[in-house]
């Protein structure tokens, strides 16, 4: 006989969900933070992960990187940055289980990182470990992300999905749509599955 699942969790996307994007003025792109400077949270960040600690959730991120890989900047500089977003929650009293981050891309030019993986969203390798490691329930647990491939990776995975639509656009396959963390923290805090 399995041992009962009994742990709820939140997964989230980290870059444009819990710390904004960074405009490029080279490429005229958003992206991830390369440097801890350009690392700024949302100003409803803080408080919505401690209203989903406080509500019993374990908390997780699942987050795609492959800035190495696509030779934009330093693996040292990615490890930087999610050292001072670690340290950022320690002062703030929020625990998170683990961080699943995945260097690669297929089409990188870094080779030992430009490869096909299975931790790369929208695959689920990091968030099945993840379920598995820490005894989650899928059934009370959200994945909440800014593209297809976090809703996707979150659908696959047995999760409820929440699509943040920074640009307003609405995606279908998720559960909800939500403007933003905090839209989404309200959405999870009413519902109870």
């Amino acid at each position: 006989m399995g041992i009962d699942k009994v742990r709820k969790a939140v997964f989230l996307d980290r870059d444009g969900v819990i710390n904004k994007l960074v405009f490029n003025e080279e490429n005229n792109e958003y992206e991830p933070p390369h440097n801890v400077k350009d690392l700024l949270l949302f100003d409803w960040t803080i408080n919505s992960l401690k209203n989903f600690q406080s509500a019993g959730y374990l908390l997780f991120i699942v987050s795609n990187q492959p800035d190495y890989a696509k030779g934009k900047t330093t693996l040292d500089n990615l490890k930087e940055v999610h050292k001072f977003l670690h340290k950022l929650f320690e002062k703030n009293d929020i625990n998170f289980t683990n961080y699943y981050y995945c260097y690669h891309h297929p089409d990188g030019i870094v080779p030992e990182y430009s490869i096909k993986c299975d931790c790369r969203k929208p695959n689920n390798k990091n968030v099945i470990k993840a379920i598995e490691r820490y005894n989650i329930d899928e059934n009370k647990s959200w994945f909440i992300g800014d593209r297809e491939s976090d809703i996707i990776c979150g659908n696959n995975s047995g999760l409820k999905t929440i699509y943040i639509n920074n640009n307003n656009l609405k995606c279908n396959i998720a559960d909800y749509n939500a403007q933003n963390l905090k839209e989404a923290e309200k959405i999870i805090l009413k519902i109870k599955i």
